[in-house]
C-alpha cells in the first residue's frame, strides 16, 4: 500500500469522529493534492503555512487535525447577511459573483464570517471574509467564497450541486469536467486561454476524484489548483513558486528528500540569526542534528528560533504589509501563539526520523 493511500485512509478514519467546517475539509484536500504535486516536482508549497496532509497530521493537535492552514485555526467573527451586503469586501465579492453567475442574486447567504480583531478598527481591515450562498430551499446549488480582506482577491471558492443529482459532476467525461472547470475559472477570474492544464485522477478507492492544475503560460507555477469530487468543484489560485526557497529537502526520510519543513526553514531571518547559509544548514541537519541543537551550538535559544520563524510565517500568510494595512498587536499575538507549536515540531525534528 502506498504512503498516499495510508495517509488518505487515516484521514478518513479521523474525519469520521469529528465535525468539520466545509471550508476546512476543502483545505485538507487541496493541501494533500499539493503534497502529491510537490513530491513529484520537488517544488515547495505555495500559499500554505503547513505543507501537505502529512504536515497537517503531524504538526496540528488531533482536535485541530482538519485545519492545515493557520488562517483556518483562528477564531472567526460571525456576520449577518445584512452586514455582508454593506461591507466593502462583502459587497465587492457579491458583485463579482452576481456578474459571473446572475442566478446567484436570488441565493440566500446562509453563513458568513470574518477574520480580524473586532476590538481594533484603527488602520485595520478584515484579514479574510467567508461567505456561503445557497439556492433557496436549502438543498440546491451552493457557492462558498473566501476573500482576502486586504487585497480583495478571491482566495478560494467552492461550487457545489450545479449538476443534477441523478448525474453529478463526477459522472461526466473528463472533457466535460474540464469544460465545467474552465467555465468557472473564466467567469470568476477570466482569461482561461492563458493557461495550460494538467488533469489527473487521484488514487482514492472511496471516491472518484480529480486534480486539475492550471499554469499560466510563461510563469513558474502561477495559476489555479482545482479539486473535483462528487458534485463539487473546489478552486484556489496559486502564486508563482516562492522565491524564498534557497534549499529543498532540508530533511530526508528513507534516504530520500523530505520537503515537509522547507517552507518553515527557508527563512532569511533564521539564516541570519544562526549565522549559517542554507547549504550549511542542510549539511548540519544531514548529520542527524535538529535545528534546536544547531542553534544551541551557536548560542541561540530555542525561543529565539521559534520567534523568528513564527513571525515570518504569520507575515507571509496574511501579507499584512500590503496597502499600508497593519495587523493589530492583539491579532498578531494570537496568530503567533497558534503557529508556535507547529514551528516547534519542525525545529525539534531530526532527519531520517518519522514525523
Amino acid at each position: 500500500m502506498t504512503i498516499e493511500r495510508k495517509i488518505r485512509e487515516h484521514l478518513h478514519k479521523e474525519a469520521e469522529t469529528m465535525e468539520c467546517h466545509p471550508a476546512i475539509s476543502k483545505r485538507i484536500e487541496q493541501s494533500y493534492s499539493q503534497y502529491l504535486q510537490q513530491k513529484r516536482s520537488k517544488i515547495t508549497m505555495k500559499k500554505r503555512l503547513i505543507g501537505g496532509i502529512v504536515v497537517a497530521a503531524i504538526l496540528i493537535p488531533t482536535a485541530a487535525f482538519a485545519g492545515p492552514a493557520l488562517i483556518e485555526m483562528l477564531s472567526r467573527t460571525p456576520m449577518t447577511a445584512e452586514q455582508v451586503k454593506v461591507d466593502e469586501v462583502g459587497k465587492a465579492t457579491l458583485e463579482k459573483l452576481y456578474s459571473a453567475f446572475p442566478e446567484t442574486k436570488s441565493f440566500e447567504i446562509i453563513d458568513a464570517s470574518y477574520l480580524g480583531d473586532p476590538t481594533n478598527s484603527t488602520n485595520m481591515k478584515t484579514i479574510q471574509q467567508s461567505i456561503v450562498l445557497q439556492e433557496k430551499g436549502g438543498t440546491g446549488k451552493k457557492f462558498t467564497i473566501h476573500t482576502n480582506g486586504i487585497t480583495g482577491e478571491i482566495e478560494d471558492l467552492t461550487q457545489e450541486n450545479w449538476e443534477p443529482k441523478e448525474k453529478p459532476l463526477i459522472t461526466l467525461t473528463n472533457q466535460e469536467i474540464r469544460a465545467k472547470v474552465d467555465y468557472l475559472i473564466d467567469k470568476m477570474y477570466g482569461n482561461i486561454e492563458e493557461y495550460e492544464v494538467a488533469m489527473e485522477q487521484m488514487e482514492n478507492p472511496n471516491q472518484k476524484t480529480f486534480i486539475l492544475n492550471y499554469t499560466k503560460k510563461g510563469t513558474e507555477g502561477e495559476g489555479y489548483q482545482v479539486f473535483v469530487h462528487g458534485n463539487t468543484i473546489s478552486l484556489s489560485p496559486l502564486d508563482p513558486t516562492p522565491v524564498n526557497i534557497k534549499v529543498e529537502g532540508l530533511f530526508s526520510l528513507n534516504g530520500k528528500p523530505d520537503y515537509t519543513a522547507d517552507n518553515f526553514l527557508n527563512d532569511e531571518k533564521l539564516f541570519s540569526l544562526l549565522k549559517i547559509s542554507p547549504t550549511e544548514l542542510k549539511q548540519e541537519l544531514a548529520k542527524g542534528k535538529s535545528v534546536v541543537e544547531i542553534a544551541a551550538s551557536r548560542n541561540v535559544s530555542k525561543q529565539q528560533v521559534i520567534d523568528v520563524i513564527a513571525k515570518t510565517q504569520v507575515e507571509s500568510q496574511f501579507k499584512a504589509e500590503q496597502n499600508g494595512v497593519t495587523i493589530s498587536d492583539r491579532l498578531m499575538e494570537q496568530m503567533l501563539k497558534e503557529v508556535e507549536p507547529k514551528v516547534l515540531k519542525v525545529i525539534e525534528h531530526k532527519t531520517e526520523t518519522e514525523w
